[in-house]
């Protein structure tokens, strides 16, 4: 059964900001609509929504003008929940959230490259959605010497943030390689294109530590989603 772990609602409004300024959406120096017209659009609380802007606010994104608004700025630190997280809608954005399919510890095949100190890992599944739409099946494997049990239950919807929380790991590099592959059985009825060829993102993670922890495999519709690596 699929489930998912929600983030906060402040922080997936956050980031859904935060992925709007960096696909060029909002651009620096425009002022964002009306707190409480904002809170309306969005669905959520004048109170909640002041708590998302009051942490772009801290990381540089957003500057607040007495009797004025909310204003975007140049530069900032944009230290996202889904700053490894590269897959966008083709206008951009998109929150991205997750339904999480399995989890199941298993001898690593010896078709993945090699990473990790362990011959075990856990296999986690998940539908990725941007915005509500399905934009990507997920197969993670993480390395069992990274922690020896591992549940559905345990996870967030961000990975990352449950490694760095949960772990004590953070993620500091990971390197794509992006070509194209076979969308997996183990998707159907989830994800269109089920047995069709489809661009697919092999991933190796590594780390504080420099140490290669995780291994994934991300496979996603190209007429609807796009694969983005910005550059600064």
């Amino acid at each position: 059964m699929a489930q998912s772990h929600s983030l906060p609602l402040y922080v997936q409004i956050s980031e859904m900001l935060i992925r709007d300024i960096q696909a060029g959406h909002l651009l620096a120096g425009e002022r964002l609509p009306p707190e409480r017209e904002m809170a309306v659009t969005l669905g959520t609380s004048v109170g909640t929504l002041r708590k998302s802007l009051a942490d772009l606010t801290k990381k540089g994104m957003l500057e607040r003008r007495q009797g004025s608004g909310n204003y975007v700025t140049q530069g900032g630190t944009a230290e996202s929940v889904y700053a490894f997280f590269r897959l966008e809608l083709l206008e951009g954005g998109g929150l991205p959230t997750a339904e999480v399919l399995s989890v199941e510890s298993l001898r690593k095949p010896d078709d993945l490259p090699k990473f990790g100190e362990s011959d075990m890992a856990h296999r986690i599944r998940r539908l990725r959605r941007l915005s509500g739409r399905p934009a990507a099946l997920e197969e993670v494997w993480l390395d069992a010497a990274v922690t020896p049990v591992l549940s559905a239950t345990d996870l967030s919807e961000s990975l990352y943030l449950f490694y760095k929380e949960k772990l004590g790991i953070w993620i500091q590099r990971a390197e794509d390689r992006v070509g194209l592959g076979v969308v997996p059985e183990w998707g159907k009825t989830l994800f269109p294109g089920v047995g069709d060829v489809m661009c697919q993102v092999d991933r190796v993670s590594w780390d504080q530590e420099n140490q290669s922890v995780e291994f994934s495999r991300t496979w996603f519709d190209s007429e609807g989603i796009r694969y983005t690596s910005r550059i600064k």
